[in-house]
């Protein structure tokens, strides 16, 4: 199946050109935020391997690297930190209708849209257009900073439980945890948590990251960006496969019970959660970071779950030779999430905590750019020959 777009934009009179659906493949624009490189299993942020970074940053430094372009300085990261500090602070005039949010109920993420569109409101936030390169960094950072705040508030209210008071000694992942659980964990399991939020910040043009700078090529406002964001992050053939990852793990139970379930999954024509990527035919280095991390965790669930990927991937193979179908970040990451005590729940809004600060750096860039994405679509309705009825 192939569709239609106009490559050069805002050209009168240019000619469409068939492009796969979905457009895959199609270079839509220019980034220097990040690259995904499928066939050799590596993605990095700017100039480093995003896993590398992971493996060896706090949350702070990488953040100011996708900010920035660099690496900061000991006293610049701690500034950094300071600067995300003072703008993940719940604003008092947001208690109130956080509140009756989370009364009405329904799914963490639609809440979050909700709660982020008001925020966006409290801080005054104008369209991107009509700042200049820092206000729009500033208004993207001040939402995003804000954001794991507002999901740790929204969650605890759902459950009957008042938001937690604001710390400045926690880093900006503990600090989360602390919004969210009411308590700090572990040594281990905070690090753990805190490297699955800097390994998921970006991951090329993905769905959502698109419909982000797709609305800020418009000149929207900061809020407006990060809510279509969240949006496209909603659907469960993107940010929802954590929890139905865990989900089929407590299905098959065992190793010995996967090639059957795959079997049923199949005829069902159901999806494998946790198999296969739209970009990655060798292993996804996001899902090989996250199995040494839930080594290092260690537990039942975890020895259950690497007995399960070995039984998936050998059936995987045998009922689907030569197609790639390597395990992929959502296996581990609801594998970890849980073992660190986050109920499933908090699963993909835990995701959007980490890749709103992706879309907030994309959006700066595509905001500079000044020009709007507008594609095309090929017509395939009936054509306008007939008159219309008196």
């Amino acid at each position: 199946m192939t569709m239609s777009i106009t490559v050069e934009a805002g050209a009168k009179g240019a000619q469409p050109i068939d492009v796969p659906a979905g457009l895959r493949n199609v270079v839509a624009a220019e980034t220097e935020v990040g690259n995904v490189l499928g066939l050799e299993g590596i993605y990095h942020y700017r100039q480093y391997d995003a896993t590398e970074l992971a493996r060896r940053c706090d949350l702070e430094t990488v953040w100011f690297l996708l900010d920035r372009g660099r690496l900061p300085s000991g006293p610049e990261r701690d500034a950094f930190a300071a600067e995300l500090a003072a703008a993940r602070r719940l604003p008092d005039a947001l208690l109130e209708p956080l509140t009756v949010i989370a009364r009405a109920g329904g799914p963490l993420l639609s809440q979050l849209r909700t709660a982020l569109s008001l925020a966006g409101a409290q801080l005054g936030v104008r369209p991107l257009l009509d700042l200049d390169p820092d206000e729009r960094r500033g208004d993207l950072l001040a939402l995003a900073a804000l954001t794991p705040t507002l999901v740790g508030a929204l969650h605890r209210l759902g459950r009957g439980e008042a938001p937690v008071e604001a710390r400045d000694d926690l880093g900006h992942a503990a600090h989360y945890l602390w919004s969210a659980l009411g308590r700090e964990l572990p040594a281990a399991e905070g690090r753990a948590v805190e490297q699955y939020l800097i390994a998921t910040i970006d991951h090329g043009f993905n769905a959502s990251t698109f419909t982000g700078r797709v609305v800020a090529s418009t000149g929207a406002d900061a809020a407006a960006v990060l809510v279509a964001a969240l949006a496209a992050l909603s659907g469960p053939l993107h940010g929802g496969a954590p929890s139905r990852a865990l989900e089929a793990l407590e299905e098959i139970g065992a190793p010995e019970r996967a090639a059957d379930w795959v079997d049923a999954q199949l005829a069902a024509g159901g999806k494998i959660m946790g198999f296969g990527h739209a970009v990655y035919a060798a292993p996804d280095p996001r899902s090989a970071l996250l199995g040494e991390i839930a080594d290092r965790l260690g537990g039942e669930l975890v020895g259950r779950a690497k007995g399960i990927e070995a039984a998936l991937l050998a059936a995987l193979a045998a009922r689907r030779p030569g197609v790639a179908l390597p395990t992929n970040v959502e296996f581990y990451a609801g594998v970890v999430m849980q073992r660190c005590g986050l109920p499933p729940e908090l699963f993909t809004p835990t995701f959007a905590v980490s890749r709103v600060i992706g879309w907030a750096v994309h959006a700066v860039e595509q905001a500079a750019s000044g020009k709007i994405i507008r594609p095309t679509a090929r017509y395939v309705g009936p054509w306008p020959l007939e008159p219309v009825p008196a």
